[in-house]
């Protein structure tokens, strides 16, 4: 499995190996071992599954989790193509307000790992589109916020000729400086100690 760092801090795409015959083909979206060496922080635990199914031109999103708890997520698609997006909204982190894309298809079959805190989009090219979610905890309705899809701001490729179909809420949701000015953001630090783990303090040297 090949591993490429994004243009978000700490965000990962992942493409495995595919094995096809005269069946069809066999692939592993997610392995443990290459997600470690490429993260080299802790495992992936996963607490949650997801997938959702959409025709072309649905667009979800910009999703993120209350921090704490936060949630991180490892994405693929299962079926169809879509741009996925994941978006730095993590306040005072080195890459904040950049976003990148994966093209996910049936083709290379990526996936990628968004860390806590970032905010996370994807645009459907195909009919029946399905996109498989493992999330490091459980969801929790009241601890899911959005983010506008279409912050000029942002600048946000939404690909394809389709026009945009989005929820209620995708659509109303606020700008990414609204919900930083209400102090709704991650805080990056915050987002790292849930993360990693908190940073070792100074070193105790005792009295002899």
């Amino acid at each position: 499995m090949h591993a490429r760092e994004l243009a978000v801090q700490g965000a990962l795409e992942f493409t495995p190996r595919v094995f096809p015959d005269d069946r069809g083909l066999f692939i592993s979206p997610f392995q443990q071992e290459a997600f470690a060496k490429a993260h080299g922080g802790p495992l992936f635990r996963v607490a949650q599954t997801n997938h959702s199914v959409s025709r072309r031109g649905v667009v979800r999103g910009i999703h993120y989790t209350v921090t704490p708890p936060g949630t991180a997520k490892y994405v693929y698609c299962a079926r169809g193509a879509a741009l996925d997006i994941v978006v730095d909204i993590r306040v005072g982190s080195p890459t904040f307000g950049r976003w990148d894309a994966v093209l996910m298809d049936q083709r290379e079959h990526r996936a990628s790992y968004l860390p806590v805190g970032v905010g996370h989009a994807f645009m459907t090219l195909e009919d029946d589109t399905v996109m498989s979610y493992m999330l490091s905890e459980s969801y929790v309705p009241e601890h899911e916020l959005a983010l506008s899809v279409l912050d000029p701001a942002l600048g946000l490729p939404l690909a394809g000729d389709a026009e945009p179909v989005l929820s209620e809420r995708d659509r109303t949701a606020r700008t990414l400086a609204e919900a930083q000015e209400r102090g709704l953001l991650p805080d990056y630090v915050r987002c790292q100690e849930i993360e990693w783990g908190p940073a070792p303090g100074p070193a105790v040297i005792a009295d002899v």
